[in-house]
């Protein structure tokens, strides 16, 4: 039968490991010095190891009791986050684990992430994807937000929709290649980049249709990173919104065609209902004025 690991003994190991000491961890834990000892004792027979050498009067970790050590402080930082969870305490919150949209501006998700990363009351893993993985791992309570431009389809049970921002779609690009007349002639006559996102292409194919146009699209990309790499080598005019090329436009370096194409892309913000949500939710939440559910 394999040996079950006694938490007890666990934390009484990692006291004595931070101390160096059995007398300052057994006052710290208010037992007596030879019952902290039995029980390091029992620990190392049933891991089958020796956690610590003796050097002078100090308790030293060894190999063994460095490994332990690690896998002790996340054993307990967890059941932490467990109970900072159920109360509902900031102090010790588990990270906000949420997921993008692969094609979401990198800029947008700073924008919707700043309000933590500035307090830094919370820590944050962000994971890339498509829509239907993300909405995998909501539904199945591993991510507490998903960032995308599209709400589900209906049937997605106890998912809400937060729209967030709403950001216009222009014509990016090197200011000497945005010198024409109208915006017809400017979508003839220069290449272009554009996003796979569909709601982009999607309108952006509307509007050509409208001006009877058939443009020269040089680049279809998935990833908005991309999309404002190729615009800054002078590769072609980017169909995006300004979000994803801010730091170049702020610069001068790229600019904005002056013709409006009457085209916005939407951000929403996906949850899942929780009777325990993540603190830091309510907050970037409320960054939007509009709420809605499929």
């Amino acid at each position: 039968m394999t040996p079950r690991l006694n938490y007890h003994h666990l934390r009484y190991f990692r006291e004595v490991a931070s101390t160096g000491h059995l007398g300052q961890a057994a006052a710290r834990l208010n037992v007596s010095q030879s019952s902290l000892s039995v029980q390091i004792k029992t620990l190392e027979e049933s891991l089958g190891f020796q956690l610590f050498d003796r050097v002078s009067r100090k308790l030293v970790l060894t190999e063994a009791g460095r490994i332990t050590l690690d896998y002790a402080d996340q054993i307990f930082r967890a059941g932490d986050e467990l109970l900072a969870t159920l109360q509902h305490s900031n102090a010790t919150a588990p990270p906000l684990r949420g997921g993008a949209l692969s094609t979401l501006a990198r800029n947008f998700q700073l924008q919707f992430l700043r309000p933590i990363l500035q307090s830094g009351s919370h820590r944050f893993w962000l994971k890339s994807g498509n829509t239907d993985t993300l909405l995998a791992d909501l539904e199945a309570l591993e991510l507490d937000v998903v960032l995308t431009t599209q709400v589900p389809a209906e049937g997605r049970a106890g998912i809400a929709a937060a729209r967030i921002a709403a950001q216009p779609i222009g014509v990016h690009g090197q200011p000497g290649r945005l010198r024409h007349q109208s915006l017809a002639q400017l979508l003839a006559r220069e290449p272009l980049i554009l996003p796979t996102d569909p709601v982009i292409r999607s309108g952006f194919q509307n509007l050509c249709a409208r001006l009877d146009l058939s443009p020269l699209i040089v680049a279809h990309v998935d990833d908005m990173a991309m999309v404002r790499l190729l615009a800054r080598e002078g590769i072609g005019l980017a169909i995006a919104p300004a979000v994803v090329l801010a730091d170049e436009l702020a610069t001068g370096r790229l600019a904005t065609a002056p013709f409006a194409l009457d085209l916005a892309e939407p951000f929403f913000a996906l949850t899942i209902r929780r009777r325990f949500p993540h603190p830091a939710l309510a907050g970037l939440l409320g960054q939007g004025a509009h709420r809605s559910e499929p």
